[in-house]
């Protein structure tokens, strides 16, 4: 069912200078009143590897770490891809806190549902 104040951002780069902007966009969405999801997939994936998201700091913004722990306090969902997972050999890997992961099916839902979509 489409949810009008949904809106769905995927990440799909580990480039440290592209992680901060759905993490900021979701956030300022979520103090907004709307309701933002984040899915990392493909190489994005990468980023929800413990001590990943602690490394990337840049300019005057805290670690990207810091933001995403600022997001799941908000309430934000953080999906991971498993089929990403597999893709990168994964089967052992474990995932930050507060990241749940999810079939690929449910990025179909989630864009279906959502009014908007930004990819990163």
């Amino acid at each position: 069912m489409k949810d009008e104040k949904m809106i769905l951002y995927v990440q799909t780069t580990n480039a440290p200078e592209r992680q901060y902007a759905p993490l900021v966009l979701a956030r300022a969405a979520k103090a907004m009143g709307l309701n933002p999801v984040l899915y990392y997939l493909g190489v994005g994936l990468t980023m929800l590897k413990p001590g990943e998201l602690e490394a990337v700091q840049l300019g005057s913004f805290p670690s990207a770490r810091e933001m995403m722990d600022g997001a799941i306090a908000d309430g934000i969902p953080v999906y991971a891809c498993e089929a990403s997972k597999q893709m990168l050999g994964w089967e052992s890997v474990q995932l930050c806190d507060g990241s749940q992961i999810v079939g690929a099916a449910t990025l179909n839902d989630l864009a279906l549902d959502a009014s908007a979509v930004l990819t990163f």
